[in-house]
């Protein structure tokens, strides 16, 4: 039988860490003073008066660059698990993780090729 109550640590975790943040911004805005002026609506360049202006382009070439490194990134933590039970799970699995790799590879030489790597 499905019993509620040994899910009590659980729920009482659940409630306590879903209150301590919603506390914590109330108890700072309550507490926060409000003052606007012209120094506060203004942009912070380390204490330097700002210059220009700050809507700026970049070019795509750096977003682009932090997407391909962030897939990539990302993807490679999935090669972790496999790593750590590789003994337990055979050759299945090898064999899916060598298939994996295979299409990280692929995808970093098709980045690489279309220029997504190049810096400048």
């Amino acid at each position: 039988m499905f019993l509620l109550h040994e899910y009590d640590i659980f729920w009482a975790f659940l409630i306590i860490s879903s209150l301590v943040p919603i506390l914590a911004f109330w108890i700072s805005g309550v507490l926060a003073p409000v003052r606007e002026g012209p120094e506060k609506l203004s942009s912070y360049e380390s204490g330097i008066e700002p210059m220009g202006d700050a809507w700026l382009q970049f070019r795509i070439r750096y977003y682009m660059f932090a997407l391909v490194f962030v897939v990539f990134d990302v993807e490679t933590v999935f090669l972790y698990p496999w790593a750590m039970s590789f003994d337990v799970l055979g050759v299945s699995v090898f064999i899916e993780a060598f298939i994996f790799v295979l299409i990280l590879i692929g995808g970093s030489v098709y980045a690489w090729r279309k220029g997504a790597l190049e810096w400048s």
